[in-house]
């Protein structure tokens, strides 16, 4: 099992993210959040769990959850949210390309709105698979690249200016769907969908299902 000794520490967004959450879950995010949950039984492991908004919304099929969280703040308003969860939740404190997990352990792997902002997509990709059972599912609800290439300039210069310092390493044009399946998942379901209207630079989102081979 690899171990890590990174740390994880954005105060600013720690204490911004529950607000603008919250808000987006009033504006349809919960819904799916839900949609991504649906289904899911035995032991999931959701990566960057955040302030715990996932874990009311776990179906009574499973059976644990691993809920890892680096940033200390966050962390900590997880803690709360998992005693009160509708499943066992378990957080810790690990980062998503050195997960606390033995190989081809988990049911499921969750990510959700995540991937923007890990500094490795590719490695954290790698880790799900890794602890990932032959068949298991990776979850996966996401924004990312634009649609239109005067978009995706605008995406390109914040991604390598302001907005990753600002907003918690979030990057607004990584293209996810293809990092999905450079990672070796084989996509079964893909929605696309503009939230929570279209045409700025954080509205293209998706919500997917793959399967570990």
């Amino acid at each position: 099992m690899p171990t890590t000794t990174t740390r994880v520490n954005h105060p600013f967004f720690a204490s911004v993210w529950p607000l603008l959450s919250r808000v987006m879950g009033r504006g349809g995010m919960d819904e799916h959040r839900k949609a991504l949950l649906a289904g899911l039984s035995g032991n999931v492991v959701e990566i960057g769990a955040g302030h715990g908004v996932m874990f009311a919304h776990y179906p009574p099929a499973v059976t644990r959850v691993l809920a890892v969280e680096p940033e200390p703040h966050l962390r900590r308003r997880a803690a709360e949210a998992a005693a009160r969860a509708p499943v066992p939740v378990e957080v810790v404190d690990a980062v998503a390309d050195h997960l606390p997990a033995t190989d081809q352990s988990m049911d499921a792997a969750v990510f959700a709105l995540v991937l923007c902002s890990v500094p490795d997509p590719a490695a954290a990709l790698a880790e799900a698979r890794r602890v990932l059972k032959p068949g298991g599912e990776l979850r996966f609800l996401e924004h990312g690249r634009a649609d239109t290439p005067g978009l995706v300039h605008v995406q390109q210069m914040m991604d390598a200016t302001f907005w990753p310092r600002l907003a918690g390493g979030c990057h607004t044009g990584r293209d996810i769907v293809a990092e999905v399946e450079r990672a070796g998942f084989a996509i079964r379901t893909l929605e696309r969908y503009q939230f929570p209207f279209g045409g700025t630079p954080f509205s293209f989102h998706m919500r997917g299902t793959a399967t570990r081979p």
